[in-house]
This record gives C-alpha cells, structure tokens and sequence, in this order.
C-alpha cells in the first residue's frame, strides 16, 4: 500500500489519540490494562512506521490530566508501562529523538527521572521527533502559557501590547515543532478530548472506527492517504490555492 501514497506529500508532523485500548480489552473479556500493554506494541511499530515514511514528528497523547481521575491501580499500570517503554531501543535502532510535553512534576519520580534521561541520551538524533503527550491537556498549557507571558509583563521584560499570536506559540509547550498536518484518533470517538487545541486550528482531522491495539500499517496509510486527498486552504479559495501551485511550478 505504500506505492499508493504520493511520498513527496507525506504529513511533517502526525498527531495521534490513541483511543480505545480499554475497550479493545472489555471487548476481550480482559482487565482495561492488558489493552494498554498491547496498545503499547502499536506505539512501537507505528513510530518505526512513521519514521520510515520520512514523518518529521509524531505526538502521541499517552496519558491526558483528566486521566488521573482514574483508578488507582490504572495509573500505577500505565506508569509502569511507560517505563517499559522509554527503556525500549526503538528510539537508537530508528535514530529518533525524545520529547515529552505535559506537567512533568505531577509524574512519579521514577518517571520524571527516566524521561530526563531519555530525553539527553536522544538529543543528537536528528531523525524523526517522537513527542509523548503525558500530564498534558490543552487548557492546561493554555493556561500555564499565559500565567508565564502574564509575569514577564509584570516584570517589565514585555509590554501588554506586543502580545500576538506568535508570543503565545513560544510560551506553549511545542514551540520547538511545527503545528500538526494531520490529527488522528482512533477507537470511533468523534471529539478532540482537550488536545492541542491551539495548534490544531488547520489541522487535518482523520477519525475510525479501530480501536488503537488494532491499528495496523494499513489502517496508518489509510488515514494519510485520506489526508493527501484534501485541499489545505489555510483561509484562501480554491482558486487561490490551484493558482499558488501553478506558480510554484
């Protein structure tokens, strides 16, 4: 399937909620937490995927801070199964670099120090970016955003004034990437659930029905192929955008 794909126009940055893996359990007869474990192996292979493809970012929203209303003995799951992750070498065997974006403090310790670790021992590998999505939501970066922007213009080192849209990107926590081509969700929710709100403004939505342990290579091409279907306006006409294309022929 990938000779279906036009690979000049592979989506530069792959958002993903990664939904359903409880149901894909329940469904199964399992406790929700033998879904996270096999949800963890489509992780591992849609990010070599990814990579291979010549995506230049990939982020997963892995655990939201909404979630840790859940169950206790969930959360103590899920953070184990983090640490078996981030000690996989998924991320040497495919020259990718560690990011985490989210309210790392809220994390345990054990985690906060394995992400610190990863994040320096993948520093220098320039080829795809994996972003994880952890404490994270997006009212809460919102938020943390402002109350930062919010201090430096009480203590003089800007002017309520020089606000724009710009200064807000480089007080969230993905200013060192570029905003979404295509956002992702799977597990047949129709919502975005508080994720990258403020980046997603042109973002191409892509929703199915399968759920996140089932998500294969193909279900992967699907999605992109659906994006490379579409026309990005970003505001202009159609018109417009044919003629821009002419141009730049």
């Amino acid at each position: 399937m990938t000779a279906e794909l036009d690979m000049n126009r592979i989506p530069q940055h792959i958002a993903i909620i990664m939904d359903g893996n409880g149901r894909w359990a329940t469904d199964r007869g399992l406790d929700r937490t033998f879904g996270h474990k096999a949800g963890l192996d489509t992780v591992k292979d849609i990010t070599a995927k990814c990579s291979r493809l010549g995506v230049k970012y990939l982020t997963l929203y892995t655990f939201s801070t909404e979630n840790w209303n859940r169950p206790a003995y969930e959360i103590e799951a899920l953070m184990g199964l983090v640490l078996s992750f981030l000690e996989m070498e998924l991320f040497t065997e495919n020259n990718i670099r560690f990011r985490l974006i989210g309210d790392i403090e809220r994390l345990p310790e054990s985690v906060q120090k394995k992400i610190h670790y990863m994040e320096n021992l993948t520093k220098d590998n320039d080829g795809m970016t994996m972003v994880v999505a952890m404490s994270y939501s997006s009212k809460w970066e919102i938020t943390h955003a402002i109350q930062q922007i919010a201090t430096d213009v009480k203590e003089g080192r800007m002017m309520a004034s020089d606000i724009t849209e710009e200064t807000l990107d480089k007080y969230l926590c993905t200013n060192f990437m570029p905003d979404p081509d295509l956002l992702i969700r799977t597990g047949g929710e129709l919502r975005i659930s508080n994720y990258l709100l403020w980046q997603i403004a042109y973002t191409e939505l892509y929703f199915c029905d399968t759920y996140w342990p089932d998500f294969d290579e193909e279900a992967l091409y699907k999605a992109i192929a659906s994006f490379q279907s579409r026309q990005r306006r970003f505001g202009k006409t159609e018109a417009q955008v044919e003629a821009e294309g002419q141009n730049e022929k």
